[in-house]
């Protein structure tokens, strides 16, 4: 079983421009609730009063855990404490890069923090998540250290806050864990899209049985996004890569809800939720289509709670005119097909009821 751990509203936020009120975030949390998703990364609590009620809003309403992030601060901890969430994720780095750059400190500094920050939200109560910020890009020894050092830990979660990993080197790297005698169920991923990979790594991990994955809605998230939920919940559903808990036939709608409660666009091209993924108007595909759905799909989106749109006009050929026609129950005489297809070109271009009615029309 692989939890999914939904970043969207956090994630999201930190987008240019982006600000969401409580009511909003209330709404998006809700919809992830009815979708199943076990854990709901709400907010950053230090950084002010709205994350904070927001946080501990949805940890007294909603079934699935809410997390908090802080660093390895004491003002952070003790924020996401106060908030009351149910998840309090400490984050922190351990490549070169960062330990010099973000915190120009060295890393047993850097590991004594870690311990001192995940002693104080263990002793709150609270169930205690470890994030090693940039962990594809440092040294696999200090990563090692920190997944034997923090066994007391629910989940250390590997970043890959730049987007940089490859399927094949997280293969190996996971692999690699696995074979060293870690449980993948203390494993988590966090995954960046900049380099346009970051569902497939998600699949590559949940095929590795990662207890923690996470994704937002739409790849909603900084710079390129996260993971796809929804790209990645049909993979894991039809190739049996992992087993996610969610109510699958609810997947693009409440995806949708989400969407709207945030007020966040998904252009009309994007897989599964975009408008275009499922509308169908070249004559080839349409007239194939209306004798098997399958031709030209993956899956049937209303297995997921989508729906496809079949689209008739001008554009619309003689196969799909004898389609249309058979589909009516009308003998699709060439005589038939010459005026359905005047028909469309005329009334076009029309959805899949119009069309059949312009077809019953010739009986």
């Amino acid at each position: 079983m692989t939890d999914l751990c939904d970043v969207t509203i956090r994630e999201s936020e930190q987008l240019p421009g982006r600000s969401y009120d409580l009511e909003a975030k209330r709404e998006a949390g809700r919809a992830l609730d009815d979708l199943g998703v076990a854990f709901v990364q709400v907010g950053f609590p230090i950084t002010g009063k709205t994350d904070r009620r927001a946080v501990a809003t949805l940890a007294d309403e909603l079934e699935a855990d809410i997390v908090a992030i802080a660093r390895t601060l004491d003002r952070d901890v003790d924020a996401a404490i106060e908030s009351g969430a149910d998840v309090i994720e400490v984050f922190a780095p351990l490549s070169t890069r960062h330990l010099e750059t973000t915190l120009d400190t060295d890393r047993e500094t850097a590991f004594d923090r870690m311990r001192r920050a995940v002693d104080r939200a263990a002793a709150s109560g609270a169930t205690v998540h470890l994030s090693i910020m940039d962990a594809f890009r440092t040294a696999d020894e200090h990563v090692d250290r920190a997944i034997d050092r923090f066994e007391d830990v629910a989940v250390v979660t590997l970043a890959d806050t730049v987007g940089a990993m490859a399927p094949l080197a997280l293969e190996q790297r996971l692999g690699a864990l696995v074979d060293s005698g870690v449980d993948p169920d203390r494993l988590g991923v966090h995954l960046h899209d900049d380099l346009g990979v970051a569902t497939a790594n998600a699949l590559v991990a949940a095929r590795h049985d990662v207890g923690r994955l996470d994704v937002s809605v739409a790849s909603l998230g900084e710079r390129a996004g996260n993971p796809a939920l929804e790209e990645v919940a049909i993979h894991c559903d039809r190739e049996g890569y992992a087993e996610l808990g969610l109510e699958t036939a609810e997947l693009v709608p409440r995806c949708e809800d989400v969407l709207a409660a945030l007020e966040e666009p998904v252009d009309e091209r994007k897989a599964v939720l975009g408008r275009d993924v499922f509308e169908h108007e070249s004559g080839l595909h349409t007239a194939a289509m209306l004798r098997d759905p399958s031709t030209f799909e993956p899956f049937d989106p209303e297995t997921y709670g989508g729906e496809r749109s079949l689209v008739f006009g001008a554009g619309s050929g003689s196969g799909a005119a004898r389609a249309l026609l058979e589909a009516a129950g009308v003998e699709a005489t060439d005589a038939r097909v010459e005026t359905i297809l005047s028909a469309l070109e005329r009334e076009g271009p029309v959805d899949l009821e119009g069309a059949l009615e312009l077809a019953r029309d010739e009986q």
